[in-house]
């Protein structure tokens, strides 16, 4: 018998693989608020230099003359192309003539410098944020960028050191550690007492982000036969979807960036106490040389499934002629070369790289919209569902490979087609880029078939977070990010 038949033997879908995956798609809820949660920790709120030039008077948020404040910016602070107080300069002098509409002034009277005393930031939508906690913005904005690509290089070295510690050690046993590094790391960030300290707890749960989400795959995809992993699939990416509306409701709730960031951190504690209860993978335990053990999991899961009698009946010899192959394989080792080592491999990890550079290119730019940052994580979390609903029933009877190119193909034009629509038709630029990450999202879903059914796990996740990580810096490097 094949594993896939020995697996219909003890419950192909029963009572075990519903709480199995159930348990499993719980710590992937909070996963898209880790991933983007830079979008609102990292906010950055309207600001403006420090008024320190008119004596004893600054405006502040315990400022109460609405009046006086305005003039006094008036006279203190330049405004831009855009009529708005510019944010990183102000006048040496106060120029009291502008509050006269019909003054002259000459350009020597209006002499500017930079920012000497900090910066006045609107509190109106964000209470606090790192850019605001740490004022990275002007000659500092690139330490915003500079902060979510130290995050996302904390995933690609998660998923290479993570990856290779899991096919060694097992799914369950990095999975557990990751729970309770992710746990410790996104608490400690939430305490940090300066932005280096935070960069560190943020590129230690970037790695601990790597290890749930491979781990999480490969023990779902593993104990589910072949014809239902793309309902699996589907379920796994809709928790992801709903995390997003998640993040937004508790960002919302919670302006805070400190208190944010421990509410999206601590619930990995509750996911490592119970994930002591997760069954290893009997392929792996194969793999590994432990059939006894493999042997106890299928009959545990035969029990659980109320067919311990057929679980009974399994043997050692039974798992080992089912997993021959695999046993063999398993001799070999893999490296993040394998990736682009043969042509077929090659193509895969060129889908997953397309699709991740779109997918977070288009995630992690909120602000850049000009409508409510809460209201755009919304509708970016609710296309999710239709498009992920469509890509399951394309993959079930239509193909991975054909939804994979359909939905790339209408990302990309949806994405190009931005490029020639005037700025000042921004419904139409949402419309298209929420249309574009509906596609890219129904693309990751066959990206999560992919790697889990074509790669070898110790390289299963390296293409995904590669491809993350390469979009943000491309991005830092072009200076894509105006704030």
């Amino acid at each position: 018998m094949t594993f896939a038949e020995l697996l219909e033997q003890v419950g192909s879908m029963g009572r075990f693989q519903i709480i199995h995956v159930t348990l499993l798609v719980l710590p992937i809820l909070l996963m898209a608020s880790h991933n983007i949660l830079q979008n609102f920790t990292a906010a950055t709120p309207g600001h403006h230099c420090h008024i320190a030039i008119v004596a004893n008077y600054t405006c502040d948020d315990n400022f109460t003359d609405v009046l006086y404040c305005q003039e006094l910016l008036r006279i203190s602070i330049p405004v831009d192309g855009n009529q708005q107080p510019e944010k990183c300069l102000r006048f040496i002098s106060a120029q009291w003539q502008l509050l006269d509409p019909n003054a002259t002034t000459n350009g020597t009277e209006m002499d500017m410098e930079p920012c000497m005393d900090g910066w006045i930031y609107d509190k109106t939508v964000f209470t606090s944020t790192i850019i605001t906690e740490w004022d990275l913005v002007c000659g500092s904005r690139t330490l915003k960028q500079m902060a979510q690509s130290i995050y996302m290089a904390g995933v690609l070295v998660g998923a290479i050191v993570l990856g290779f510690l899991c096919h060694r050690f097992g799914r369950k046993s990095l999975l557990i550690w990751s729970c309770l590094q992710m746990a410790i790391t996104g608490s400690c960030a939430a305490y940090s007492s300066n932005f280096t300290m935070y960069c560190v707890f943020r590129f230690l749960t970037g790695m601990a982000l790597s290890g749930i989400n491979l781990n999480c795959a490969s023990l779902s995809v593993e104990w589910t036969p072949t014809k239902l992993r793309a309902a699996v699939g589907m379920v796994t990416g809709y928790s992801y979807s709903i995390g997003q509306f998640i993040l937004a409701g508790l960002a919302y709730v919670i302006p805070d960036w400190r208190w944010l960031q421990l509410a999206v951190s601590v619930p990995y504690f509750i996911f490592f106490f119970y994930g002591w209860w997760f069954t290893e993978s009997a392929r792996w335990l194969a793999t590994a040389g432990k059939l006894n053990q493999a042997l106890k999991e299928m009959q545990k899961v035969a029990r659980i499934n109320g067919r311990k009698e057929e679980g009974d009946k399994l043997s050692i010899e039974d798992l080992r002629a089912s997993l021959q192959k695999e046993m063999s394989s398993a001799k070999s080792t893999h490296t993040a070369a394998d990736l682009v080592r043969t042509q077929s491999v090659r193509r895969i990890s060129c889908c997953l790289f397309s699709t991740s550079f779109a997918y977070y290119g288009l995630a992690m730019d909120l602000q850049n919209f000009g409508v409510s940052i809460y209201l755009i994580q919304v509708v970016y979390g609710a296309v999710d569902i239709p498009a992920k609903l469509i890509g399951f029933f394309m993959i079930s009877f239509i193909g991975r490979r054909v939804t994979q190119a359909s939905a790339l193909i209408l990302a990309g034009l949806a994405i190009l087609a931005n490029i020639f629509v005037p700025q000042d038709l921004q419904t139409l630029r949402t419309l298209l880029a929420v249309f574009g990450k509906g596609c890219l999202a129904a693309s990751f879903n066959c990206a999560f078939l992919y790697t889990g059914e074509l790669y070898p796990t110790v390289i299963r996740y390296i293409g995904t977070t590669q491809g993350n990580n390469l979009r943000r810096e491309t991005k830092q490097t072009l200076g894509l990010d105006t704030n």
